[in-house]
C-alpha cells in the first residue's frame, strides 16, 4: 500500500514539475518577445518592485483591504473584495509589478505553486467546484483596474451561468460560440 501512495506522489510531483517547466519556458519566450519589441512604447506605471502606498495589494497586511488565504515566499492569495463567485481569489506577487511578463522564473514557479495551494483550500472550504476560470487582465485595455499583477482563480459550477460555452472569450466581441465554425 505504501508503494502505491509513493508512486502516486511521484506522478503528481512529475506533473507539477512538467507544468512548472512549461510555464518557465513560456515566460522565457514571452520575455524574449518583449526584448525584441524593446523600442515599442510600454506603460509599466513605475519601477517594477517599487511598493506604492496607494496600491491595495502592496498594503497586503491591512485586514480592511485584504483577506489573505495563504502565501509563499513571493506571492499571496487573497479573497477578492468583489467576488464573481463564492471563493473567488487572486494570486498576487508581493513585489509591486504590473505585468505577468515581468515575473522572474522563481516568481513564475511560486505563482503556480500558490495557485495549486489556493485550489486545494477552495476544495476544502466550499463544495468542490466543477471547474475554474483562471485569468489575468493584462493591461487596462484588457480590463485591469488595479495596476499590480493579480491572477484570478474563480471557482465555477454547472448552472452558475446560463451558457458557459466560450468561457473567458466572452470578454471580447467575438465570443458567441454559436457563430464559431
Amino acid at each position: 500500500m505504501f508503494a502505491a501512495s509513493a508512486g502516486a506522489g511521484r506522478r503528481n510531483r512529475k506533473r507539477t514539475l512538467t507544468a512548472v517547466a512549461f510555464l518557465q519556458e513560456l515566460a522565457k519566450r514571452m520575455r524574449a518577445e518583449l526584448f525584441a519589441r524593446a523600442g515599442e512604447p510600454r506603460n509599466t506605471g513605475g519601477t517594477p518592485g517599487t511598493r506604492t502606498d496607494d496600491c491595495i495589494f502592496c498594503r497586503r497586511h491591512d485586514p480592511e483591504l485584504n483577506r489573505i488565504m495563504c502565501e509563499n515566499d513571493t506571492f499571496f492569495a487573497r479573497y477578492d473584495n468583489y467576488p464573481s463567485a463564492p471563493g473567488h481569489v487572486e494570486i498576487v506577487p508581493k513585489r509591486h509589478i504590473e505585468s505577468f511578463f515581468d515575473l522572474d522564473d522563481k516568481e513564475l514557479a511560486d505563482s503556480y505553486s500558490l495557485l495549486l495551494l489556493a485550489r486545494r483550500t477552495l476544495v476544502e472550504e466550499y463544495d468542490p467546484p466543477h471547474g475554474y476560470t483562471i485569468g489575468v487582465n493584462e493591461g487596462r485595455a484588457a480590463g485591469r483596474s488595479v495596476d499590480h499583477l493579480h491572477i484570478h482563480l474563480i471557482p465555477r459550477y454547472f448552472g452558475d451561468v446560463d451558457d458557459p460555452r466560450g468561457g473567458i472569450r466572452k470578454a471580447t466581441p467575438n465570443w458567441d460560440p454559436d457563430n464559431w465554425k
